[in-house]
């Protein structure tokens, strides 16, 4: 005859006060109070810290002529594509913002109208990701330069950087804008900003003379590129600029979570009372 087997079940009888679920509950209300009186915090401290870097402002023509094709003419930048000035000034001001290792970016777009498209920041892969969503004609078609710098100044109000520059590009001609290029230069000088003026497009396109000076006036200087590469080379050398000390301020956060322990406390209150009152 097979032996027959049966389970403990004294082990289970009620009388073990210790395995029952309101004992269970009751430990767990106990725990959870006394963790959350601890308070547990997480902390994220952002040390403070000098950086060898500059604040920089890219302000990009989005006029309707930026939108004619053929700048690219040896597809260093569109590999094979029809891409229009616009997009191609993008793709290169996405690898200088980039490059930018100690440097403090911000972007400014400008036609009719001028508007900060990113505000300067650290934060890189924020503004190529703004940079991104730019598109030609967004500000109007016209090109209003004197905006466009006073603008940028404008992006410059917290900036505490001893070295501060203004990269204008341009394709044509002031033509818009209740501010003149003269009043908006004057402005940058006055805050010690300089502007390095691009000449983009064939010769004659963009008002050579106008960026000349504005360059001149603001202590920055001029330069021309006719093409994608010629373009990429003035970046370069802008990138030889002088650099000076940014320092970050210090920031800690916290996060509490005691909130979420007296939550579950409570919830088994609850769940005790309810037991409570269906006896």
């Amino acid at each position: 005859m097979k032996p027959i087997y049966f389970v403990h079940l004294h082990f289970l009888s009620a009388k073990k006060n210790f395995f029952k679920l309101e004992w269970i509950v009751k430990i767990l209300i106990f725990i959870f109070l006394c963790v959350a009186l601890t308070s547990p915090v997480v902390i994220d401290k952002l040390s403070s810290h000098d950086r060898n870097g500059k604040d920089i402002v890219i302000c990009i023509d989005a006029s309707g002529s930026m939108n004619s094709s053929g700048f690219d003419k040896n597809d260093e930048v569109s590999e094979g594509k029809r891409l229009s000035r616009f997009e191609v000034t993008k793709i290169i001001a996405s690898e200088f913002i980039q490059k930018r290792v100690s440097d403090n970016v911000g972007v400014v777009l400008y036609g009719d109208f001028a508007f900060i498209a990113s505000p300067i920041t650290y934060e890189k892969e924020i503004v190529t990701q703004m940079l991104g969503y730019l598109t030609q004609g967004m500000a109007g078609q016209n090109t209003a330069i004197g905006e466009a710098i006073a603008m940028s100044v404008r992006a410059f109000k917290y900036s505490v950087a001893k070295t501060k520059v203004i990269i204008l590009l341009s394709d044509g001609e002031h033509n818009s804008g209740n501010i003149s290029p003269k009043e908006a230069t004057v402005l940058s000088s006055e805050q010690n900003i300089k502007i390095y003026t691009i000449a983009m497009g064939n010769k004659g396109e963009a008002d050579e003379a106008l960026l000349e000076k504005i360059a001149k006036e603001s202590g920055g200087e001029f330069f021309s590129a006719t093409s994608a590469k010629e373009l990429k080379k003035v970046y370069k050398e802008i990138d030889k600029l002088e650099s000076s000390n940014i320092k970050s301020r210090e920031y800690i956060l916290k996060e509490y979570f005691y909130q979420i322990l007296l939550l579950l406390a409570s919830g088994l209150l609850l769940f005790l009372l309810y037991r409570e009152i269906k006896k």
